[in-house]
């Protein structure tokens, strides 16, 4: 990406002038020309493609396609991209559905190759809807590649706020978090949770989380979660707890950001 996000500081003040500054930085990254140039390409062309072969055969629209979903780095994994997509998300031993990233799954669904008989590269607001989501990536990924916490709490903020509006049930909720690498990163930073808390049955981590949960951030319900309140506390939380863990438990600077921690009341 040729346009570089402004992030002159890191941790927790870092992502307040980030969120300050975002109306005006995204508006600048998709002004950009690379992202100019690709959302034209995208929007003049998906509507021809009508198979999962066709899709993956052209690199560029592959690039928009995959990077709407934070999978930008399979873009030279074609067969198994041509897979997930082929066999759709409707039968249980879809590949998508055998995959621990759920992002192969929105992929599949989304595009619906192997799920309908018509795609959904041939309804008229689809390059719109795949378009916004690529904008949106894209600005993480390039925030990302000078700050990866801050990455991870853009996805977090963006990813909580869908889980939490969705009506499953909360247990389902939680265990969409615990299969999401990025936002169990976020989780097990944010609540102290040790290494040793991906070893435990499933089962388990759901009780340890969600009592962390209740006991950290106040509920231990995902739909209450989404409230920019409780977004705001995980967020703080997970900011400077990797600031910490990043400058060392020891230095004056990480026993500063430790006391800020254990200040944080709401």
């Amino acid at each position: 990406m040729s346009f570089a996000p402004a992030l002159p500081l890191s941790g927790y003040a870092g992502w307040t002038l980030l969120k300050r500054t975002m109306p005006a930085q995204t508006a600048a990254f998709n002004a950009s020309p690379e992202i100019k140039t690709d959302e034209a390409y995208f929007r003049a062309r998906i509507g021809s493609v009508k198979t999962a072969e066709q899709l993956v055969a052209d690199r560029r629209l592959l690039k928009v396609a995959l990077g709407a979903f934070g999978l930008e780095a399979d873009i030279t994994n074609r067969f198994f991209i041509r897979k997930v997509l082929e066999d759709g998300t409707l039968k249980r031993d879809a590949l998508a559905n055998k995959l621990a990233d759920k992002s192969y799954q929105k992929l599949s669904s989304t595009f619906g190759f192997g799920n309908f008989s018509t795609p959904s590269t041939q309804i008229s607001d689809f390059a719109d809807k795949i378009i916004t989501a690529y904008r949106a990536r894209s600005f993480e990924a390039a925030v990302g590649a000078q700050d990866s916490d801050m990455r991870l709490a853009l996805n977090a903020e963006r990813e909580l706020k869908d889980l939490a509006g969705k009506t499953s049930s909360e247990n389902t909720k939680w265990y969409g978090i615990l299969g999401s690498e990025p936002l169990r990163k976020v989780f097990e930073t944010a609540l102290g949770l040790p290494s040793a808390f991906g070893t435990l049955d499933i089962d388990q981590q759901l009780s340890v989380i969600k009592s962390k949960a209740k006991s950290q951030l106040g509920s231990d319900k995902v739909s209450d979660l989404g409230n920019a309140d409780a977004m705001d506390k995980l967020l703080r939380r997970f900011l400077i707890r990797g600031e910490v863990a990043a400058l060392g438990g020891g230095t004056s600077a990480a026993q500063n950001a430790l006391t800020l921690l254990q200040n944080i009341r709401r």
